[in-house]
């Protein structure tokens, strides 16, 4: 289990900063630097009280662990950089300093024109780490940055590695644990598509742990967090008293609308559409990758439907794939607002979804409030406690058992209200293939009813 040191764990003697300035004696930089050029870990002190403005992005090369200690000072970007770059994924310790770019971002003044924008705090895993990399923050602050508040990667293909089960690339055999507490992400990922406040790429045989509490994320251009996991390795995940507020609108609706189709979706009978009459993708927005256009056909090859949609993300968002299994537990959480589902879980491939959603309420998210999807050949396990999930434009609680696998979902005093049409969308569980299912509802009222596919019910009160 990950802990925050209270004083320096290493022999050497701290370094400190007591200038403000971009570079010289005193400086930050000049701190990192010489802390790359030590063997031995180092710890860093900021005694400063003024602003910490920089030009171009702090740097720490040194592969020992690193722990940086201040007290509520700014480390400010004027220019679209990455604050703090850990370029030899040395394990990192920051106490009890803001981060800040130069902010101003939207999809109609992005950062990405030239690279993929700045960053908070970035960690590169190297291509030969074994191990595990570990990034621990207290009392750290994040904002004003066009791509992702703070982006841990163990993927050969940096920012072009992709989000979701279906992102590319290789990692080191390393896992990653990340722990988070009284950390604010708010107004980064503005500048740049899908870009997070917290985004963790695991790639290779690793896992990641991942432990956040007290802590917020909100006005996010993307996901609030999101944890891509792909290859063989696990997702263990908890947050307790943690805060996903109105995160995932950098493809801005007001915005992209009138560049959508002027019939953006269609349905079909077999021969009458084909493919080069539909609309085709969209150019000459804003930014054409939020556009997501979807076609399904008929065996004839002929169209059955299309959907043209516009890419908007969730308040926390894991995908695990490969052999591994997706543990979650959500404890005294708030997820309100989000643009696209509010928590949305995906496992795949060999290995089992065991989630836990205790005392949290999921509102006003425009899809789903909570929604955990699981395919292949694992079991999806649930525990609901004391959740509400209210005006939802989805399901306010859903489970989906894909493939084999068994699907056993036990809700305790739970109660939903208003999602979507208001009609058996409170709480939906399904299952395809040969499986079982099983929902079993405890003290509970879904005054929007029950949506039970292939599913037995259970009344246990």
């Amino acid at each position: 289990m990950l802990t925050v040191a209270a004083s320096p764990s290493s022999s050497a003697s701290p370094l400190l900063v007591t200038s403000g300035a971009d570079s010289g004696e005193g400086s930050f930089r000049a701190a990192l630097e010489a802390a790359s050029n030590d063997w031995q870990p180092r710890s860093i002190f900021v005694v400063t009280r003024d602003e910490i403005d920089i030009d171009t992005s702090l740097v720490y090369s040194g592969r020992a662990p690193l722990e940086i200690y201040g007290n509520g000072q700014t480390v400010h970007a004027r220019e679209n950089v990455t604050l703090l770059a850990i370029s030899e994924s040395a394990d990192l310790t920051v106490s009890k300093l803001h981060f800040k770019g130069p902010g101003g971002f939207s999809i109609e003044n992005r950062g990405d024109r030239e690279g993929s924008g700045g960053k908070g705090i970035f960690v590169d895993v190297r291509d030969d780490q074994t191990g595990v990399v570990r990034l621990v923050l207290e009392k750290v602050t994040v904002s004003g940055v066009a791509y992702h508040g703070i982006h841990v990667s163990d993927c050969d293909l940096a920012d072009d590695c992709g989000g979701g089960s279906g992102g590319g690339g290789d990692g080191a055999p390393a896992s990653i644990e990340a722990r988070f507490t009284n950390v604010s992400i708010e107004r980064v990922g503005l500048g740049a598509f899908d870009a997070d406040g917290i985004r963790i790429d695991e790639r290779g045989d690793g896992d990641i742990a991942f432990a956040s509490f007290n802590s917020v994320f909100r006005k996010v251009g993307a996901d609030g967090v999101e944890l891509d996991e792909v290859d063989a390795g696990s997702v263990c995940a908890r947050t307790i008293e943690n805060r996903f507020l109105d995160n995932g609108d950098y493809c801005d609706p007001k915005i992209l609308h009138t560049f959508l189709p002027d019939e953006p979706d269609g349905a079909f009978d077999d021969g009458e559409m084909n493919e080069a009459g539909l609309p085709a993708n969209v150019t000459g927005s804003p930014d054409d990758r939020c556009f997501e256009r979807e076609v399904s056909l008929y065996g004839s090859g002929s169209v059955e439907e299309y959907e043209f949609s516009i890419d908007l993300d969730d308040g926390i968002d894991i995908d695990e794939a490969g052999d591994g299994d997706l543990v979650m537990t959500m404890t005294d959480s708030e997820i309100t607002g989000n643009l696209d589902e509010g928590v949305d879980l995906d496992e795949e491939d060999a290995g089992n979804a065991v989630i836990s959603h205790v005392r949290s309420f999921a509102d006003h998210n425009t899809d789903d409030g909570f929604r955990t999807s699981e395919s292949g050949p694992g079991d999806l396990t649930a525990f609901v406690y004391e959740v509400g999930a209210w005006k939802n434009g989805g399901n306010g609680l859903r489970f989906d058992e894909a493939d084999q696998g068994t699907v056993t979902v036990n809700v305790y005093r739970a109660t939903t209200e208003g999602n979507d049409d208001g009609d058996d969308t409170g709480i939906r569980v399904s299952r395809e293939g040969d499986g079982e299912g099983k929902l079993i509802v405890h003290e509970s009222d879904f005054r929007d009813g029950i949506d039970a596919r292939n599913v037995e019910v259970v009344d246990a009160r």
